[in-house]
């Protein structure tokens, strides 16, 4: 009787730690990428043979000992992506884990990618101030930073479009005094500042059926460049509608400039050649910041420039077994052999989903169910030992007489 109160104690003891892994998933049914554990429970040894002393051989006279409990197995199933507005928010959809970096340099893993820039520009996690990885070109971890990128210079001009009519009564044609800005090229240098240049058109003596008309670039009164065009029936030559030129501004190197004048005709009227677009930026401060779903940072500058930055680091692993968890919305590698390191969108690391966060995958139906089978096989447990204490009580009982 005295082991029957000892099988109910592993009992107690077993249904005891149940119900505290219970406690901990439904307690962090809101935490962003928990992920819940289960129990694992086993028999305790046997006896080899009976209590009075019956053949080991025979497994019919085994006796067992109770209740053990194995540890605990994670559920990677994944959660619910949950809407949060903000952009630094991330989710990942598939298998991946995003990677984080302590002070020390230790390597951490989590779901939970609740993320923003420090003061210093390093992307890190809220909860810890942890540097989130990237993955860079050889395959290293770096941390995610805009030191150096919170200005875009912009991009110099390269290709004007221009288009209008040329009055075919006047030799030169070139915009009336003072220059409507529309009839201008403002051009972008390389250092982001703008210069504003006048084209210029003028007749050349016709010697075949084609009109030659040579094409000037001025800066204020200056010629900067030269260039010709032939127009035919009204319309510039297909090999001489593109107009190439070459501008230098002060202090820097020259700069090839090409006009497309295909829009441009030769008929009576006006003078009404206009800029149409270019292909220059001039500078711009950040804007915003997002990322796509390859895990790409996507920079947006107020001159409506869009440049790609780092890319996101992800892990993921070949089995729970190889992963622990350190608390704090962390895991940490058990087997470095089942863990692998790529980026988004590559085999089974999934798709990174911004301003979204995955929320725990704790199933509360299911935990309620288990909760009542602890409760009744810790019931039970609790019987077996007050059954055997009074039987004790029982035979002391008829000692005594």
């Amino acid at each position: 009787m005295l082991e029957s109160i000892y099988v109910g104690m592993t009992g107690l003891l077993g249904y005891s730690r149940g119900l505290r892994v219970i406690a901990n998933n439904t307690a962090n049914m809101n935490t962003p990428g928990f992920k819940s554990s289960s129990l694992q429970f086993a028999d305790l040894f046997y006896s080899g043979g009976n209590l009075s002393g019956g053949n080991a051989s025979q497994n019919h006279n085994q006796t067992g000992f109770g209740l053990d409990t194995a540890g605990t197995t994670l559920s990677f199933k994944q959660g619910e992506l949950r809407q949060t507005g903000n952009d630094l928010d991330m989710a990942v959809d598939g298998q991946g884990l995003f990677v984080l970096q302590d002070a020390d340099g230790k390597i951490s893993y989590t779901r939970a990618g609740q993320f923003k820039f420090d003061t210093d520009g390093v992307l890190v996690s809220r909860l810890n101030g942890e540097k989130v990885m990237g993955l860079d070109e050889s395959g290293n971890f770096v941390a995610i930073t805009l030191a150096g990128q919170m200005m875009d210079l912009g991009r110099p001009s390269s290709r004007f479009k221009l288009a209008g009519n040329l009055p075919n009564t006047a030799t030169v044609q070139e915009p009336k005094i003072p220059v409507d800005t529309k009839y201008t090229l403002q051009v972008i240098d390389a250092a982001g500042a703008t210069h504003t240049l006048t084209p210029k058109f003028t007749k050349s003596d016709t010697t075949s059926g084609n009109i030659p008309v040579k094409v000037e670039l001025l800066d204020g009164t200056t010629v900067v460049s030269t260039g010709q065009l032939l127009f035919s029936n009204g319309k510039p030559t297909a090999g001489t509608a593109m107009v190439s030129m070459t501008y230098t501004p002060a202090g820097q190197a020259p700069m090839a400039l090409t006009l497309d004048l295909t829009e441009v005709f030769y008929w009576a009227g006006e003078y009404q050649v206009e800029m149409r677009s270019q292909d220059g930026l001039g500078a711009g401060a950040l804007s915003g910041m997002v990322f796509d779903d390859t895990g790409t940072l996507k920079k947006t500058y107020a001159n409506g420039r869009t440049l790609d930055g780092a890319r996101l680091a992800l892990a993921r692993f070949d089995s729970p077994d190889a992963v622990g968890a350190l608390g704090g919305n962390q895991f940490e590698v058990l087997n470095k052999d089942a863990w692998h390191v790529g980026v988004a969108g590559q085999g089974a690391f999934g798709s990174v989903a911004s301003g979204k966060i995955e929320i725990s995958n704790v199933d509360l139906s299911q935990e309620f169910s288990d909760l009542v089978i602890m409760q009744r096989g810790y019931q039970a447990s609790s019987q077996v030992i007050s059954t055997a204490n009074e039987m004790l009580q029982e035979l002391f009982s008829m000692k005594s007489k």
